[in-house]
């Protein structure tokens, strides 16, 4: 139990105020306990160390106090008691400033929902800084004091600066790190019906913390294959995010597993992990008002089972601002549209998905930007160098992948 010290003379008028409303023990020693605040004259601060009894009119002289604010290594800060006016100091953790770096870090999360954003928003943060980017099509000309990248299938990104005093042999500094994340990925075929709701077919990628995906707002977020009318034809890639939360999965009511607490959850990715879209009534609903003259055409020919659900290519559609029709395949994953923060009572904490691994991702590219002060290459004699790979979390076997031949061939 905690022990209060002697109070200063300005806390003991504050409580002397906060007791006489009260008209009962029990509210008065409650009084009292809100009360009790620290004086900010510091010659007359609660010395907490001496565990002398706590004198006031309720409680017989003698009586310990059942607080004693505990030792803190933290700057004070001011708050607002609710009687008074006043500013009272308290020991307490809260800093008024968080480092630029973990700032940077959190808005690096919120714009790489995908190994394919993450790759994008690290290339928009080196060419912002100088680098210049290359083709794996085209012959390169590197210089020393260069600062060069390239990207492959979009979803994996290698960055070099060739130092000014660099001469061949004198070798590389790698950073490796990697884009992509555990998360739920959308089915070559994804459309599912059951019990009355439009479902969405997923398939688990890497080793993740699946129960934890429960009664989260979710969405989608990837790259989209499409085959626009402007285009005379001509397929492209684009990145699609759907900021606003479309699917769910929901846990069973307490009514229908009434043995989840003693026996817990056992969970089955195949059968429990389809988030919900929308009821089966209201998608079909919203799919008949949504199609385009592309849909229409679909109909005409021969009906089959749809890969996907039409009201899903409707909203992947609205954000990429083109025809349901002109949606030619994807590669999503099922995202947390909760925001990346700095939390905590003294902000010390980054609460955030994705963690593994783009928080190495960000410290690599961080590093090769600013090595040598502001990125300077005069004084370096070899290749500064980080690589930030896909399908890690599924073996890098691939030609994103550690495995493949981004940086080096295999033997």
């Amino acid at each position: 139990m905690f022990r209060m010290g002697a109070m200063s003379a300005s806390s003991k008028v504050l409580l002397r105020r906060s007791l006489a409303g009260s008209s009962s023990a029990p509210r008065r020693a409650a009084a009292a306990r809100r009360a009790v605040v620290v004086s900010a004259n510091g010659a007359n601060s609660v010395d907490a160390s001496r565990g002398s009894a706590y004198d006031c009119e309720c409680c017989p002289p003698g009586s310990p106090f059942l607080f004693r604010l505990p030792n803190t290594r933290f700057a004070s800060v001011s708050t607002r008691s609710a009687a008074s006016s006043s500013p009272s100091v308290l020991a307490s953790a809260v800093p008024s400033d968080v480092p630029s770096a973990a700032e940077e870090l959190v808005d690096y999360l919120n714009n790489s929902w995908t190994s394919f954003h993450a790759t994008a928003e690290s290339a928009r943060m080196l060419t912002e800084a100088g680098f210049t980017r290359l083709s794996e099509r085209d012959e390169w000309a590197l210089k020393p004091g260069g600062r060069y990248f390239f990207t492959r299938n979009m979803s994996s990104i290698v960055a070099f600066a060739v130092g000014e005093k660099y001469e061949p042999g004198n070798g590389f500094n790698i950073i490796g790190a990697h884009t992509d994340s555990p998360c739920p990925k959308l089915k070559p075929v994804s459309a599912v019906k059951k019990g009355g709701f439009l479902g969405v077919g997923v398939q688990t990628y890497g080793g993740g913390l699946w129960h934890t995906w429960f009664d989260r707002d979710l969405s989608v977020a990837g790259r989209v294959l499409l085959r626009r009318g402007k285009n005379k034809g001509r397929t492209s890639h684009e990145l699609v995010r759907v900021a606003r939360p479309i699917i769910r999965i929901p846990t069973l009511a307490i009514h229908l597993d009434r043995n989840v607490n003693t026996e817990g959850f056992k969970l089955n990715t195949e059968t429990h992990l389809a988030p919900l879209l929308s009821t089966a009534i209201k998608g079909e609903l919203e799919a008949e008002t949504s199609g385009g003259k592309a849909e229409e055409d679909e109909k005409k020919k021969e009906k089959k089972k749809p890969a996907h659900h039409p009201l899903l290519l409707a909203v992947l559609a609205e954000e990429l601002d083109c025809d349901p029709g002109e949606i030619v395949d994807f590669e999503l994953e099922v995202c947390d549209t909760q925001p990346s923060v700095i939390g905590g009572a003294a902000r010390e904490f980054i609460y955030s998905g994705r963690l593994d691994n783009l928080a190495s991702s960000f410290c690599a590219l961080k590093a090769l930007l600013d090595a040598g002060g502001g990125g300077s290459l005069a004084n370096e004699t070899g290749v500064r160098m980080i690589a930030l790979f896909d399908n890690e979390e599924v073996g890098s076997d691939s030609t994103a992948g550690a495995g493949g031949t981004g940086v080096a061939r295999p033997p």
